[in-house]
């Protein structure tokens, strides 16, 4: 019986290596990640950049110009704004000078006319005839 004691206390002292210290549990709280459900707000941009950099979707329609209807204007329509944005500037320019002036485009007819400090600017719709003014009153031609 002696070698039987020996033996239950060589493995109990054995066995208490394996369990250790003894475990403690807390509860445990779920944190919602996601915005639309109780999240953080700030984690939205992050999650929306991570789903579109997993999308490996490739829409055929999307890289068309049919799809938004835009399509990128010529070098020739390109040179003509620019040239049209100019002619304005000069107008307006020799108008702020005590000289008035007119512009006709493609589409639409300008008039400024500086009468002592009374700037009339009419803008004139070529294709449908419609007519804007802007009167505007108490300028100073020294300026």
């Amino acid at each position: 019986m002696n070698n039987q004691r020996r033996l239950a206390t060589l493995l109990l002292a054995f066995a208490g290596n394996f369990t250790g210290p003894s475990a403690s549990a807390s509860e445990l709280v779920y944190t919602p990640v996601d915005p639309a459900f109780g999240g953080s707000p700030l984690n939205g941009s992050w999650l929306l950049s991570n789903a579109q950099a997993q999308n490996d979707f490739d829409d055929p329609k999307s890289k068309s110009s049919a799809r938004s209807g835009y399509t990128p204007p010529s070098a020739l329509q390109r040179f003509s704004d620019q040239l049209e944005s100019r002619l304005l500037s000069q107008l307006l320019t020799d108008v702020g000078n005590g000289n008035s002036g007119n512009l006709t485009t493609d589409d639409f007819i300008v008039n400024i006319v500086d009468d002592s400090g009374n700037l009339t600017i009419q803008i004139t719709d070529r294709l449908t005839g419609e007519i804007s003014e802007i009167s505007i009153n108490g300028l100073d031609p020294s300026n």
